[in-house]
Order: structure tokens, then C-alpha cells, then sequence
């Protein structure tokens, strides 16, 4: 009965129907509304809104995917370029030795925005001559973007590989950036975090990892939320998942001297360098106290410099690399610039203004 009310409708209103043609097909046939929608259910775009060929667009998709065609792994190198500004701290040796281990053994890297988590996990492979591939994970993210899946190409089905098939096919380095945004739709790499590969199910076939084949995760909390706010939209990540990381490594900030080798690298002016470093420090300890809700990231002292290169006016590079925090704490971050780098006057550049 299904076929005949479809091809019914088909005649009479073509392929896209709206809730307006179908009374008035059930009102011509004696029909109910609710008899007829409920049958047309696999056909639904939206409340009220039909389109009559998705099933015969699946039926065909089904047809093609008995027999797709495998993408094969990408042949280019996915080694990362050295950085001449990187500057090694924390726990970057650590790191570095797994990675040159070989070794599957998955480590979890948390802390505070802009203190060079991805960045050491990328030179660090950059370093070693190791293939890497990264995946910015988000809310979004599920299994088909992380294992694969098929893709219509020339009205062929194809499968691809995702980011995870691949760094266990080329016995790759695969992190997970920023992983506590994801959904407990991530639970799709659990065998992955195990080392024992993945079964592709929707073409039949085992992917068993490469020599080689490691997992880094990133992430700003240590899959427990954000309680105060500062990381809107992280997950509590599921305590199965976060078991399979056998280590956590605690990210800090680089110390003073530390970021003061960082911005030199990029800045001649020294002694801006160490001014914008013992500064940094300041506004981190007194957030460390509560006193104040916002800190500088070594990113953004980076950042700060890179400013002065091109403007070549320090308080203007700091104003405009302030400019992302609200009034007040732009203001009282500036004030205490002006009490650490008596060359500049925050106050005077206020009345020129």
C-alpha cells in the first residue's frame, strides 16, 4: 500500500510534497492525514516536508557500497617543519622520548591556553623526524570524522580513511587537540587507545597499527569539566576513556627567563622581552591568588612582540594584544606595565589620545 500511495502522490504534486498536498490526497481518497504520514515517515525531511527519492538515494548508495572503492593512505610527508623560535621546557623531554620509544603508550597533556602543548608535541616530531597527524577535536567531531567513512565521488561510493586509520596505517604520531571538547561520541577510539587497531565495519576489514603508531590527546582540563567558567564547552570525558592514558602530564608555563629565550628569538629588543616577561609573572601569580580573573598566555606575549616588530611602538603592540580582554582588565594590566617599563607612560599616551 506504501508504493501505491507514493507513487500516487508523485503523480500528482512531484517528488516534493508539502503537508497542504497531502490532505488534499487524503481528502480526495477518503484517507486519514495521520494514516498517510505515518507511512511516508522514511520519506521526511522536516515537519511537514517530504522528498519521495531518499529511499531510491539510499537504495542506491546501499547498491554501490557492496563493493566500494578504499582511498589509499595519502603519500605526502606528514613530518612537521622545525621552528628556529621553539624553545624546549616542561615536560617537552618526556614527550619526546615516547614519541622516539616507538612505543604505543597514549599520554594525556593538560593545562592552561597558550602555554605550548601542541607546539612541543609538533617539534618534538618535527625534532625526530616523526610523521605527524593532528585532529582539532570539537563537540562535533564522531566516529566518521575520526575512523572514516564512504564519500560520493563521480556517483561512485568511496571509503576514506579518517585521521585515525591513517596515523595507524602509516604507524604515525595522531593527536587529539584540545580532546575534552569532545562528545562521548569519541568512545569510538577506545580499541584504537588499546593498540589493537580498529574494525572497519561498514567494508569488513581490520586495520591493525603500524610499528610506530602512537596517541598524544591535549586539552585544557583534565577531563572533568570546567568549574569556573574559563573553558566554556569542554565535556566531562568518560572514565573508561580517560583510564587508557596511562600518563598525565601537567603543563605550566614556561618560567620568566624561559619566555624571555621564547620572544628573543622573535624580538631584538631584550630588554622589552624581559619587561613583558617579569610582567607576565605578575598577573600570573596574582591570578594564581584571585586576584584578578584573567592572565597573559606565553601565546600571547609571542604575540605582543610579533606586534612590536611591526608597529614598533611598545605600548601600542600591548594595547592592541589587550584588546581581546574587557575594559577594566585591559586597564589595570596596562597600569602595571607602566609600573614594570618606566620608558613607557600608559597615562601620557592617555592624554595625547
Amino acid at each position: 500500500m506504501t508504493t501505491a500511495i507514493v507513487d500516487a502522490l508523485k503523480d500528482a504534486y512531484g517528488d516534493k510534497i508539502t503537508a497542504a498536498d497531502v490532505r488534499a490526497y487524503c481528502a480526495m481518497n477518503g484517507i486519514s492525514y495521520p494514516t498517510v504520514t505515518k507511512k511516508l515517515e522514511q520519506y521526511k525531511v522536516k515537519r511537514g516536508t517530504w522528498d519521495l527519492t531518499i529511499q531510491e538515494a539510499r537504495q542506491q548508495l546501499e547498491k554501490s557500497a557492496a563493493a566500494p572503492t578504499v582511498v589509499p593512505p595519502i603519500e605526502q610527508n606528514l613530518i612537521p617543519a622545525k621552528d628556529d623560535s621553539f624553545v624546549k621546557f616542561g615536560n617537552f623531554s618526556d614527550l619526546k622520548k615516547i614519541i622516539q620509544s616507538r612505543l604505543f603508550y597514549p599520554a594525556f597533556i593538560t593545562g592552561l591556553s597558550g602555554n605550548g602543548k601542541t607546539f612541543s608535541v609538533e617539534q618534538a616530531c618535527a625534532q625526530l623526524g616523526r610523521e605527524l597527524i593532528r585532529v582539532n577535536i570539537t563537540i562535533e567531531t564522531d566516529e566518521d570524522d575520526l575512523i572514516g567513512g564512504f564519500r560520493l565521488v563521480d556517483g561512485a561510493t568511496v571509503w576514506h580513511n579518517g585521521p585515525v586509520v591513517e596515523a595507524m596505517a602509516r604507524g604515525a604520531v595522531l593527536l587529539l587537540d584540545e580532546i575534552d571538547l569532545a562528545s562521548n561520541k569519541i568512545l569510538c577510539l577506545q580499541s584504537a587507545l588499546e593498540g589493537k587497531g580498529v574494525f572497519l565495519k561498514k567494508i569488513g576489514k581490520k586495520i591493525t597499527p603500524a610499528e610506530g603508531f602512537q596517541i598524544l590527546a591535549t586539552a585544557n582540563t583534565k577531563g572533568k569539566g570546567s568549574d569556573d567558567g574559563r573553558f566554556i564547552g569542554t565535556n566531562v570525558l568518560n572514565e573508561a576513556f580517560l583510564e587508557r592514558f596511562p600518563v598525565t602530564f601537567e603543563q605550566e608555563y614556561p618560567s620568566a627567563a624561559t619566555e624571555v629565550k621564547i620572544m628573543t628569538k622573535i624580538c631584538s629588543d631584550v630588554d622589552f622581552c624581559k619587561r613583558l616577561a617579569d610582567w607576565a609573572d605578575i598577573i600570573r601569580k596574582t591570578f594564581y591568588d584571585g586576584g584578578v580573573d584573567e592572565l597573559i598566555s606565553t601565546r600571547r606575549l609571542v604575540h605582543i612582540v610579533q606586534a612590536y616588530n611591526i608597529f614598533e611602538d611598545k605600548l601600542k603592540a600591548i594595547q592592541v594584544c589587550l584588546n581581546r580582554f574587557d575594559d577594566e582588565t585591559k586597564q589595570a594590566f596596562l597600569d602595571l606595565y607602566d609600573k614594570v617599563d618606566e620608558t613607557v607612560d600608559v597615562k601620557q599616551e592617555e592624554v595625547v589620545q
